[in-house]
């Protein structure tokens, strides 16, 4: 009898273990094939397609980043307008022209713009041209326990203004843009930021790379917008049991503490650039 039990016991423990799911520690998303999503800031001439948080069937990653995905505005299109108290939002003009309105303001928006809208700030999208307007955005909470500064004014900048460069610890293989970057710094072309560690551009040589490594208090998201290579994800330090085929609209989503890195192809015209945004995660306090 004793014996039965004790089988009896692995086999429900067995059981347990094959249907508890585990929590992944990076995502992958193939932008072409998602569908749109309605959302606050959508209407019947602006959608919204979610890749990952909001909207997306593993809605409950990423921690910090609320929203990462595409807004495409009809031609003479308006989005709503919006406000978020503890939100701060980012946006990337893919193509088109339109206009940023921002309280009060509005600002033309161009093809390589970028811009940072801060929380409590009403703003919304519109597209006075006769050709689509597509978008990045990028939406993320701020800790309950920050402090908000009061209100500045709109900052829009566009990555023609921006000099390529280095960065320390990464090889010189990839150039970086600095968009947006933390208000407490100065390297980005934006400080404003509240929870947003980075929000960068990568620009791959061929047989260039970004060594995989980890962040451990931030996630990180990268929107691949031209090019091929692969994507090192969650296989380790050195990221080798972890490549992943990678080309022009994947995303990927790496966790807190999952490898993350990029090889671009080894030829001669391998070009690949990267959208990537980077955000702080708040830390668990320890009870000791």
């Amino acid at each position: 009898m004793k014996q039965f039990m004790v089988m009896f016991l692995a086999l429900q423990t067995g059981l347990l273990a094959q249907t508890s799911s585990v929590e992944p520690t990076w995502l992958h998303r193939d932008v072409s094939v998602l569908g749109q999503h309605s959302a606050d800031l959508s209407s019947s001439s602006c959608h919204y397609t979610p890749i990952f948080g909001e909207g997306d069937g593993e809605s409950r990653f990423p921690l910090s980043i609320t929203r990462f995905g595409e807004l495409e505005v009809d031609p003479q299109g308006v989005c709503p307008v919006v406000a978020y108290s503890r939100h701060e939002e980012l946006y990337f003009v893919r193509d088109g022209h339109g206009v940023l309105h921002y309280q009060e303001e509005s600002h033309a928006l161009a093809a390589d713009d970028f811009a940072y809208v801060a929380p409590t700030v009403r703003h919304s999208i519109s597209n006075p041209s006769n050709q689509p307007l597509r978008l990045v955005v990028v939406t993320v909470k701020i800790p309950s326990d920050t402090s908000i500064a009061q209100t500045g004014e709109l900052l829009v900048a566009n990555l023609s203004q921006l000099r390529e460069q280095t960065v320390e610890g990464h090889p010189r293989s990839v150039l970086y843009k600095l968009l947006i970057g933390p208000r407490t710094a100065t390297r980005d072309r934006i400080n404003a930021a509240y929870s947003v560690a980075d929000f960068f551009l990568m620009d791959f040589a061929p047989a260039g790379t970004n060594l995989p490594h980890h962040h451990e208090t931030a996630e990180e998201i990268y929107l691949v917008l031209d090019g091929e290579g692969k994507i090192a994800a969650g296989g380790g330090m050195d990221g080798i049991e972890g490549l992943h085929p990678a080309k022009a609209g994947d995303a990927y989503y790496f966790r807190p503490n999952c490898t993350v890195g990029f090889y671009n192809q080894n030829t001669p015209s391998a070009k690949a650039h990267i959208l990537a945004v980077r955000a702080f995660v708040p830390m668990p306090k320890n009870p000791d």
